[in-house]
């Protein structure tokens, strides 16, 4: 009979120990890389490890191998497909073509970042100018007002659709409470909701334009009447997914909790913060997500409409320009908002996910 090594043993405890505390630790960070779309991330962590190699390379297989094959077949289709379709422009371009543009589009707008500083610069040397001959009345500042770059344009639209989203939220979620709490709120609100959610943002823009015109009457206070256009276009059309999930989760509560609040004798403020919002949360968060994605596609369209500053008037600048390059830019427009609303899925999956472990501590 072998004697068994105490050392020996002991070594290979705490081996595993280790081994197991950093299991333990992948597990915990797996259900953020989920967040963030990047699953793929926890089976290589696991291989590394030398946790089941085997499984974990088909794993790795399923969740990055798949997807990248496919996209690699979507290149090629796009590559080979794309010179054979003759338009009013030329032949569509193909992936190189775009991936050009985007490097086209960089450099205009370095040249343009360029041309601002050298503005600047020309003006503090001047106003300097000024006040060393003793005439700081005419010193001036003026701001740029050059041609926005593409990232400019991004920009704009993505502070336009967040201020347009958290307007509509912060409409949705108390009258979906409201809903969902009384049976007469329901009753009040059901009608207005069958309405008004199957309007088009094309319908909502001129009516939107037209008050804004007659009741904003200045383009230098906080917001220009663009902004506001596409903006409140944005919450119109974006906040009936909230306030129907927010109804939806506020009545599907458990009926135990209610009863409890009413022997507590909960006070509504009390009742809604400590039971209803806790309980409705993920339903909430749903609507949101789902909110978000509808205000991400109305703003272009009512970009493109109402020639409002952000990618929508990119694409329809774009399109109205017809240069040989015209439809490669308006493509790179395509992925730009594509990838833009799946990142701010997952912004809002993130923040779910945050706040629901919060909640369940």
């Amino acid at each position: 009979m072998t004697a068994i090594d105490p050392d020996t043993l002991s070594a290979d405890e705490a081996r595993e120990a280790r081994k197991a505390k950093l299991f333990t630790r992948i597990n915990k960070a797996d259900s953020w890389f989920k967040v963030l779309g990047l699953s793929f991330v926890t089976p290589l962590l696991k291989a590394a490890a030398g946790d089941n190699p085997k499984a974990q390379v088909k794993e790795i297989w399923l969740l990055l191998g798949v997807p990248l094959l496919s996209i690699a077949c979507f290149l090629l289709l796009w590559g080979n497909l794309a010179p054979k379709v003759q338009t009013s422009l030329g032949a569509v371009p193909g992936p190189a073509q775009v991936w050009e543009q985007v490097g086209n589009l960089h450099e205009d707008a370095k040249r343009e970042w360029q041309k601002e500083e050298d503005f600047y610069i020309r003006q503090d040397e001047r106003n300097a100018k000024l006040e060393a001959a003793g005439k700081s009345d005419k010193v001036k500042q003026r701001a740029y007002t050059g041609k926005p770059t593409y990232y400019d344009q991004i920009w704009t639209s993505i502070k336009t659709v967040f201020f347009g989203f958290l307007l509509a939220s912060a409409v949705a979620i108390p009258l979906g409470i409201v809903a969902g709490l009384s049976r007469a709120g329901e009753a009040a609100l059901n009608p207005v909701i069958q309405i008004f959610k199957p309007v088009s943002p094309l319908a909502w823009l001129p009516i939107v334009t037209m008050i804004v015109s007659a009741t904003y009457t200045t383009n230098d206070g906080m917001f220009t009447k663009s902004f506001l256009i596409s903006a409140i276009t944005v919450t119109l059309c974006s906040l009936w997914p909230t306030l129907i999930n927010t109804s939806l989760g506020v009545a599907s509560i458990d009926k135990d909790l209610v009863n409890v609040s009413k022997v507590l004798k909960m006070n509504t403020r009390t009742k809604i913060t400590k039971l209803v919002l806790p309980s409705a949360l993920p339903l909430i968060f749903t609507g949101l997500r789902l909110s978000l994605g509808v205000g991400w596609m109305v703003l272009i369209a009512a970009e493109m409409l109402a020639q409002n500053p952000g990618l929508g008037k990119f694409v329809w600048d774009e399109f109205q320009n017809g240069s040989s390059q015209s439809l490669a830019k308006i493509m790179v427009a395509v992925f730009t908002i594509g990838i833009i609303g799946f990142l701010l899925d997952r912004l809002m999956f993130a923040l779910q996910s945050l706040f629901t472990f919060s909640n369940n501590r």
